[in-house]
């Protein structure tokens, strides 16, 4: 039996200034919440796709509203999500939502909501 495609869709959101170190922080912050919960919620999950690679795909948005809609979209199908909000250290104001990680989860529910997302 052949095992479904596992992945994670990592977002980032591009009408702020980051420099790219930021935007790979912040998707790494997203990322690794993401698994957390998933490793809680969803193990096996977690686990299929921890054993095939553990498959990200990095996709822009244009807006803060955008990062939201995606996030509350992956809530809605149940798949581990997480939201980044950063902590105003370097480049950004305190509170700025950064960055979106939805899955691991199967492919063909992340794409359901991110099959539209243009790579970063």
């Amino acid at each position: 039996m052949k095992q479904e495609e596992m992945k994670q869709v990592i977002l980032i959101r591009t009408d702020i200034k980051m420099g790219k170190g930021k935007m790979v922080a912040q998707g790494c912050h997203a990322s690794v919440a993401a698994t957390l919960l998933a490793i809680r919620l969803k193990q096996g999950w977690y686990e299929n796709w921890e054993k095939r690679g553990g498959k990200k795909i990095v996709c822009k948005v244009q807006t803060e509203k955008d990062l939201i809609k995606y996030f509350n979209d992956g809530r809605d199908l149940g798949l581990p999500s997480s939201i980044i909000n950063d902590a105003g250290h370097t480049q950004l104001p305190p509170g700025t939502t950064t960055a979106v990680a939805i899955g691991p989860a199967p492919a063909k529910i992340i794409d359901q909501i991110t099959a539209e997302l243009k790579l970063l």
